[in-house]
């Protein structure tokens, strides 16, 4: 049976609002792996039509989460970044995304940016979710058009500027 949007913001907002934490996050994961894998979903809200970049789906007047779609092009990378004070649950839809996990070596000061090192390096392929708590540093990249469902904190449009970062190895 297939889930409708509502139904997806419906599940977000009761585990939001009875779990905290990554207890929360991994749950609400658990539910968008879920959505990701739907082809009534995903043909509703980020089929391969969809050209558009980032598209707001839904955002909760409350608790302020926001459920977007990205349909994003060719070749492409992403600096390391937090969400600020908010969360963010990636969710791959099509084509695959290649994520890198970094450690924070040394805090932005002034204009000057953060230092950071690479952990780790996996990828999210289509029906596979991945959630980073308030303060985690990733950084996708992508060599071919790829499509998300994102599920924020809080509507990142409306986010004050983050941080910025450096690899250590090339921060000068």
């Amino acid at each position: 049976m297939s889930i409708s949007l509502e139904q997806l913001s419906d599940q977000c907002r009761e585990i939001l609002s009875e779990k905290s934490g990554a207890d929360a996050l991994e749950s609400v994961r658990q539910v968008l792996e879920k959505v990701l894998v739907d082809d009534a979903f995903v043909a509703a809200h980020i089929g391969p039509q969809e050209t558009a970049g980032r598209k707001v789906l839904f955002e909760d007047p409350d608790l302020g989460f926001t459920i977007c779609a990205h349909a994003r092009g060719n070749k492409a990378e992403s600096p390391p970044h937090d969400h600020g004070n908010s969360w963010a649950i990636y969710g791959q839809v099509a084509g695959e995304t290649q994520m890198t996990d970094w450690r924070k070596l040394s805090a932005p000061e002034g204009d000057k940016p953060g230092t950071v090192k690479a952990v780790r390096t996996y990828t999210l392929k289509p029906g596979m979710a991945k959630y980073y708590n308030v303060g985690d540093l990733h950084s996708p990249s992508r060599s071919l058009p790829t499509r998300l469902i994102r599920i924020e904190g809080r509507n990142m449009d409306n986010a004050p500027q983050r941080d910025r970062y450096v690899v250590a190895e090339t921060a000068s």
